[in-house]
C-alpha cells in the first residue's frame, strides 16, 4: 500500500513538507502514548491512526472551492484534534479553535498545540451551544467543522451560527448521509444555509461509505440560534 502522504498528494493535491511530516509523526507518538492512559480515541494502531484520523481528516480539503484556503476554523467535538489539528498543520497561518467538552480530551489538545509549537490555536471547553452564541465567535468563522459528533439536523444548528456569511460547513458522515441531508432541510435554511454538495470520499484499505456533506451560509443565523445547551439534541429541528 502507498505512504498515506503520498495518497494525500494523489487522492487530495496535499503537499506534505518534511516539516509537517515531522509534526504528523510527533503528533502520531503522542495520540498513542496518551492513549495508552486516556483512551483518547478507539483506533489505536499506526497505520488506523494515519489512515482513518490522519488521511480522512485531509480529505476535508475535497470540499473547499478551487482556490479556497480557509483563514479561520473551529471544529466542533474535535476530540483528540481530528480534523482541526491535521489542517492547521497543512495550513499553518489558519486561525483554529477547537471545541472538546470532554476535559481529558481537551487537556490533550493542549498538550498536542504546544508540543507542535502551534500558533494562533484556541482550545475550548465550552459546549457548542455555548460557543454558538458567544460574541466572539459566532458568525466569526470562515469555515465549521466536524466529524462523528451528533446526526446533522443538530450538527446544522450547532455549526452554522459561527460561520460568517459566505463561508462553508463541512460535516464528514457515513452511510446516512443522504438521509440526514434531507431530515435537514429546515434545519439548514432556519440557519441561513445552503447545501453545496455531498462527496463520496473513499480511504483505502477502509470499507466503509464516507460523505462530505458541506453547506454555504447565505444570510445570517437568527439570534435565538443556536437553543440552550441540550435542546438541540433533545427537540431537533424537524422538516
Amino acid at each position: 500500500m502507498q505512504n498515506w502522504k503520498e495518497r494525500a498528494t494523489i487522492e487530495y493535491g496535499i503537499n506534505i513538507s518534511p516539516f509537517q511530516a515531522e509534526q504528523f509523526d510527533i503528533y502520531l507518538r503522542e495520540l498513542l502514548e496518551w492513549n495508552q492512559k486516556f483512551n483518547l480515541t478507539a483506533i489505536r494502531d499506526v497505520e488506523g491512526i494515519q489512515l482513518k484520523h490522519f488521511l480522512d481528516s485531509l480529505s476535508i480539503v475535497k470540499a473547499f472551492p478551487t482556490g479556497f484556503i480557509p483563514q479561520s476554523i473551529i471544529d466542533i467535538g474535535t476530540g483528540a484534534g481530528l480534523p482541526g489539528i491535521p489542517l492547521k498543520i497543512i495550513f499553518p497561518e489558519t486561525k483554529l479553535t477547537l471545541v472538546e467538552s470532554v476535559k481529558k480530551k481537551a487537556r490533550f489538545c493542549d498538550h498536542i498545540v504546544e508540543v507542535l509549537a502551534l500558533n494562533d490555536v484556541i482550545v475550548s471547553s465550552a459546549r457548542a451551544e455555548e460557543i454558538g452564541q458567544d460574541p466572539p465567535h459566532r458568525e466569526g468563522y470562515q469555515l465549521a467543522l466536524a466529524r462523528a459528533v451528533a446526526r446533522m439536523p443538530v450538527l446544522v444548528e450547532y455549526l452554522l451560527p459561527l460561520v460568517k456569511v459566505g463561508g462553508l460547513v463541512v460535516m464528514q458522515k457515513s452511510a446516512s448521509a443522504h438521509e440526514e441531508a434531507e431530515a435537514s432541510r429546515n434545519a439548514i435554511r432556519l440557519m441561513g444555509g445552503k447545501l453545496v454538495s455531498i462527496l463520496p470520499v473513499k480511504l483505502p484499505e477502509v470499507e466503509d461509505e464516507r460523505y462530505l456533506v458541506t453547506l454555504e451560509k447565505i444570510k445570517p443565523t437568527p439570534a435565538e440560534f443556536p437553543r440552550r445547551v441540550g435542546i438541540p439534541t433533545k427537540l431537533p429541528i424537524q422538516n
